[in-house]
């Protein structure tokens, strides 16, 4: 069978952190005979090699090379790709994991759309990946058409002829950003680059003692001089002109400004600002041309012009002032609409805890050259914010806490200027209204609502919540979506979260009284505290006794804000015994409900199944009359003994 993909994964010291690399390696889809993991060992000094040899011998889809350490990644994914056999290459590093169907999915994808390069869905747990790059497929993308640009690490999957005719490789040696140079020349060259925005293929992780290569301080120096190298590859495949500058101002804005901004600036030690701010200065003068940063939003065209005019003194001004401005998101409305979750929500920012307020109908004016102070900053740029008002947007995501896997939810918004006070300012608040598709929520656990931002200079996120606690929405759960979803607030921040999958007793199943329960002949109707969707859902009742296991089909309809369950019994099967109830769900767990079936001659009777309550008091009561009676029998020993 040919090799469809040659995983590469260059190896140095990951200890315990490689494990999960494997898992999901061992894991994938894609039948074994059809891929290949190369594990390229760079001089691990830690068990690493003999773990990572052990594997290879016992599976025949892995190989392992051993060679002295280089120094950075470079070199162990070239000699990968030197002996991959497959028909695409993927890079992996090993503190990363892949998701179970990456492979399948990305090469199927990628051979459909006759694509060069393929870009698989990223997650990042505890570390930044791009959002607006997935908000959909992109089966034709290119630098121009979508923010390809903004991912430029490695974790995708190249077809390896392509890699060959072009002679692509990545640069060797301890150095940065080999990355950004193999993958920009990757990008302009490619004859098709395919993205895959609906399924989460790559899981970047922070190691919990942060020791990732790209978390570690780096000399700037030596970091903007490999920097200058990629930007040396647009210049080689581009014209002067709106696309170089396009393609020059992501490095403007990820490697330079955003670094100079906020708390991120403010963390890091003075002397190390200066230096990064010095460095900065001296690409920003040398490389970008005026359309570079006339690209930016407004705060970042702020940074970059007193970048350009040396003003380092500014620019921590300015970032102490960005420091204390916050997105907060308030939520209006949760309740399920048949079958969808309708997440009605306000969002504005605030600055110092306060709304942020702005002079209304300001003109938009360019921004010539450096402000003079940062009062002029400030006004310039919530200028702009005001008069840019109508491009402002809101969205919806859902994160799943556990494996940060996230997706944009369909969402519809409106603009509100509310006045803020006598002197013509206003606040600029975002109305919006999401509809939660259960069927999105692949995975079960919690899934987190989180609202996403762009007004005027700033896109920020923030967590749904919190609302008034009396003024809070309480919806019920939900069967729908081939999912058992829970919306609830987190305690203490009071933020809207969705249990899927998991929840039992929040479910509210305990709280069906026996008067509600009805048994008439071989007809049983229970009514649930779950919506359903209009047309109705199909369910299962298992019925346990010591007699054995029954399963009854059921069927859910909508009955005012929860549903109505009915079954025709067996009855026939259920007499001379107590049956407890249990519901299943539309994945493989039964819910149990509190009533038991008691089956006799002239049907069944509903009876309450003891609460845990009544359980507990009844278990003390027992114990008390045991240390009662060991208690009386310890006495008499005692006085027996001291007779003698």
């Amino acid at each position: 069978m040919p090799i469809k993909v040659s995983v590469v994964v260059p190896v140095y010291n990951p200890g315990v952190y490689v494990e999960d690399c494997i898992d999901s390696l061992l894991r994938q889809s894609l039948p074994p005979d059809e891929y290949e993991v190369i594990f390229v060992d760079d001089g691990s000094t830690d068990d690493t090699p003999a773990r990572l040899d052990a594997l290879a011998a016992a599976e025949p889809r892995v190989t392992v090379l051993h060679q002295e350490n280089s120094g950075w990644s470079g070199k162990p994914r070239n000699v990968g790709i030197d002996t991959a056999r497959g028909e695409y290459v993927m890079f992996v590093d090993n503190d990363d994991h892949l998701g179970d169907e990456a492979l399948e999915r990305m090469y199927d994808y990628g051979t459909a759309n006759g694509a060069d390069v393929v870009v698989g869905k990223m997650a990042g747990k505890g570390r930044g990946v791009p959002v607006e790059l997935f908000r959909r497929n992109h089966p034709r993308a290119t630098v121009e058409n979508a923010p390809l640009i903004d991912s430029l690490t490695p974790h995708k999957m190249f077809r390896r002829a392509f890699l060959d005719d072009i002679g692509l490789r990545f640069p060797e040696g301890p150095r940065r950003l080999e990355d950004h140079v193999f993958v920009t020349e990757a990008y302009l060259r490619a004859a098709n680059v395919s993205v895959l925005g609906d399924y989460v293929c790559y899981y970047h992780v922070r190691r919990g003692d942060a020791s990732n290569a790209g978390f570690q301080r780096f000399d700037p120096g030596g970091y903007f001089k490999n920097l200058r190298e990629a930007l040396d590859v647009v210049e080689q495949y581009t014209e002067p002109g709106p696309l170089r500058d396009r393609l020059f101002r992501r490095w403007l804005r990820v490697e330079m400004v955003e670094r100079m901004r906020a708390r991120r600036l403010l963390a890091l030690p003075a002397d190390y600002r200066r230096e990064l701010f010095e460095e900065m200065h001296q690409v920003v003068v040398e490389r970008f041309g005026p359309g570079v940063a006339a690209g930016l939003q407004p705060t970042q065209q702020v940074v970059a012009a007193l970048m350009t005019a040396d003003r380092y003194d500014d620019v921590e001004a300015f970032a102490e002032w960005e420091a204390g401005i916050a997105l907060t998101a308030v939520p209006e409305r949760v309740a399920w609409e048949d079958g969808m979750l309708r997440v009605g929500f306000s969002a504005e920012y605030t600055s110092a805890a306060e709304p942020m307020t702005f002079v209304a109908g300001a003109p938009r004016t360019p921004l010539d050259g450096a402000p003079e102070d940062l009062a002029a900053a400030i006004a310039w740029v919530s200028a702009d914010t005001a008069a840019r008002f109508g491009q402002a947007t809101a969205d919806l995501l859902v994160r799943e806490r556990a494996s940060a896997a996230q997706y944009f939810q369909p969402v519809e918004f409106t603009r509100q200027e509310v006045p803020a006070g006598d002197d013509g300012r206003v606040r600029l608040v975002l109305h919006a209204t999401a509809a939660v598709d259960p069927a999105a929520l692949t995975d079960a656990g919690v899934w987190d609502a989180l609202v996403r931002v762009r007004l005027g200079g700033w896109t920020k996120e923030c967590r749904l919540g919190p609302a008034p606690r009396g003024a809070r929405p309480t919806p019920s759960a939900a069967l729908a979506g081939g999912h058992v979803v829970l919306p609830y607030w987190t305690s203490p921040h009071a933020h809207l979260a969705l249990d899927v999958d998991r929840a039992t007793g929040r479910l509210g199943l305990g709280a069906i009284t026996l008067d509600e329960v009805t048994a008439s002949g071989d007809r049983l109707r229970i009514p649930l505290p779950l919506h359903v969707p209009g047309d109705g859902a199909e369910a299962t009742l298992r019925l346990t006794s010591s007699h054995g296991t029954l399963e009854v089909p059921a069927t859910l309809s909508p009955q005012m804000s929860g549903a109505l369950l009915e079954a025709v019994l067996p009855l026939g099967e259920l007499r001379g015994a107590a049956w407890r109830v249990a519901l299943g769900t539309p994945g493989p767990r039964f819910l149990a409900l509190p009533f038991v079936l008691r089956g006799g001659v002239g049907g069944v009777r509903v009876v309450r199944v003891p609460g845990p309550n009544a359980l507990r008091r009844l278990v003390r009561r027992v114990r008390r009359r045991l240390g009662t009676a060991m208690g009386r029998t310890a006495t008499r020993l005692r006085a027996r003994t001291g007779r003698r």
